[in-house]
């Protein structure tokens, strides 16, 4: 049996304390408690797809069964492939492109075209973690040249035959039907992917409020019809769950508004870092409530933000929060 291993979003950090300070209760909201309708407007739902439809046609259909105008993915699935597919509404789209490069989890059944032993395929199968080459297939979105991707790691969950089922963690972009034809070659005996489903994408899993279209269909209806609010609730995730991957930097009341306009932060801005963060790292902008303001790329590591007296320590990525949801205590 090969190991499980963890995807680069599974490390544990650690909060460096720069100063305490305290949030007026008058302005903004935490995540939970937000109006219904603001909830929606920056939601993102942990959606199972089903076999059949493509990604685009999914997305669709959840904005007209909710009636809101925009709506994005975070990460395509093909229309054979099941599986967690994370879409954002309205202002939470922003949010869509730390999902995109985010790691992806997927298990997989593989059917090989030939008799092989338990000890051969899995060694094979430990050959290819770590960084590998892939050629996409022919009938991939994306040019056919040979590019690196990193297997994160392996798992053997079943055999029976030449029918093999497996869980993989790997990097985004990985094409697991050609990882499947690529095992099949080097065991030489052939192999070709029969099913797959994806059970992760960064902070989504699986095995976390994952939705069916029917279930928000239901969830939906409730609140229209009857106002009942906590079926959406369930349904729907605060915007703040597509960034839990993310290293946070919380920062002060007074410093909100000025990064709602487009401001880079400053160190007297910092309240609290988290560990492991390098200079060039997309990191989460939040409020001492818990939310998120904005995406950042941070300029300093984390022990330098902790010690900074002075200087910028991230420069503004995408805003979420809208201007005003704070007072102004700039010039």
């Amino acid at each position: 049996m090969l190991t499980v291993g963890r995807l680069p979003s599974d490390v544990v950090r650690e909060v460096l304390v720069r100063a305490q300070d305290v949030t007026d209760p008058g302005y903004g909201c935490e995540p939970g408690k937000r109006p219904i309708r603001e909830h929606m407007r920056l939601g993102v739902i942990n959606l199972d797809k089903p076999v059949g439809p493509t990604s685009h046609e999914v997305v669709a259909w959840v904005k007209r069964l909710l009636m809101v105008k925009g709506a994005g993915h975070g990460g395509t699935l093909d229309p054979k492939v099941s599986g967690v597919l994370p879409i954002a509404l309205e202002d939470a789209t922003k949010m869509v492109q730390t999902l995109l490069p985010a790691g992806k989890e997927y298990v997989c059944l593989m059917h090989l075209h030939g008799d092989v032993s338990d000890h051969e395929l899995e060694q094979t199968l430990k050959e290819f973690e770590g960084e590998i080459y892939q050629r996409p297939p022919v009938r991939a979105a994306v040019r056919r040249i040979l590019r690196k991707r990193r297997i994160y790691y392996t798992e053997l969950l079943e055999r029976g035959g030449r029918d093999v089922l497996l869980r993989v963690g790997c990097e985004a972009g990985t094409y697991m039907r050609k990882y499947c034809v690529d095992v099949g070659e080097a065991l030489g005996c052939g192999a070709h992917m029969a099913e797959l489903r994806r059970t992760r994408t960064g902070p989504f899993r699986e095995d976390e409020t994952l939705v069916k279209l029917h279930d928000l269909a239901d969830a939906y209806a409730f609140w229209r019809e009857g106002g009942a609010e906590e079926h959406l609730r369930r349904t729907i995730l605060p915007v703040e769950a597509a960034v839990r991957h993310l290293p946070k930097l919380v920062v002060r009341d007074g410093a909100v508004d000025a990064l709602c306009h487009g401001a880079s932060l400053a160190a007297p801005g910092v309240l609290t870092v988290e560990t492991g963060i390098s200079p060039g790292d997309l990191v989460a902008l939040m409020t001492l409530k818990g939310e998120l303001i904005s995406l950042a790329r941070a300029t300093m590591t984390s022990r330098q933000i902790c010690d900074a007296d002075h200087g910028i320590v991230a420069e503004p990525e995408r805003v979420v929060m809208s201007p005003g949801t704070y007072p102004r205590k700039w010039k």
